[in-house]
């Protein structure tokens, strides 16, 4: 049997999938970078309906074209991985010694394989993602105090997140908690010995 997929099913993924990229790319705006709210949208949706295209997209034409065609929904979903490393190419820029553009370039691909997985259907890897994509500005923000990450694990609360961190010696752990209280993306942090 050919699977098929509700019009109603076809548009929850497609939503989810530019809510998903949108919330990376409204981040990304906020922090004034390349590449905001639309494009990882775009970017998000577009690999989301070629996922939903490359797996329900033929149905009538497998129904009717008897049992000599085969089907193999993930040859197109291959093709957007380097399609994007094509984009992802464009962004980015060698400027003598330093290059620019390649945290652009890797948001696009991971906000890509967000939108196949919502258009698969996999929701739960792309909410996954799509909260740990966000978390990476918080990591910057750590690493720019010179702080590692050794360990973290979820709260009791689904948006808690407890960090194990290694401070270099004589880092005050109140200027980080003030740091990340900064953060117009964390409501609160506190720290403990």
């Amino acid at each position: 049997m050919i699977p098929g997929l509700t019009w109603e099913e076809a548009l929850l993924r497609l939503v989810l999938a530019a809510l998903f990229g949108g919330a990376i790319g409204l981040e990304r705006e906020f922090r004034e970078r390349e590449a905001g709210l639309r494009t990882h949208m775009l970017v998000s949706v577009g690999s989301a309906l070629f996922t939903l295209t490359s797996a329900y997209g033929f149905r009538d034409f497998l129904v009717h074209g008897g049992s000599v065609i085969r089907a193999d929904p993930t040859r197109i979903s291959a093709q957007i991985v380097t399609g994007i490393g094509f984009l992802g190419a464009g962004a980015i820029i060698r400027q003598g010694l330093s290059v620019r553009g390649l945290t652009t370039a890797a948001t696009l691909w991971v906000v890509a394989a967000i939108g196949l997985s919502a258009g698969a259907g996999y929701y739960s890897a792309a909410l996954m993602t799509t909260a740990g994509t966000s978390a990476a500005a918080v990591v910057e923000a750590l690493e720019r105090l010179g702080i590692r990450i050794e360990s973290f694990e979820l709260g009791e609360e689904e948006t808690t997140v407890d960090l194990l961190l290694d401070l270099p010696r004589g880092a005050s752990p109140a200027l980080v908690v003030r740091t990340l209280v900064s953060r117009s993306d964390i409501r609160s942090a506190s720290w403990r010995t």
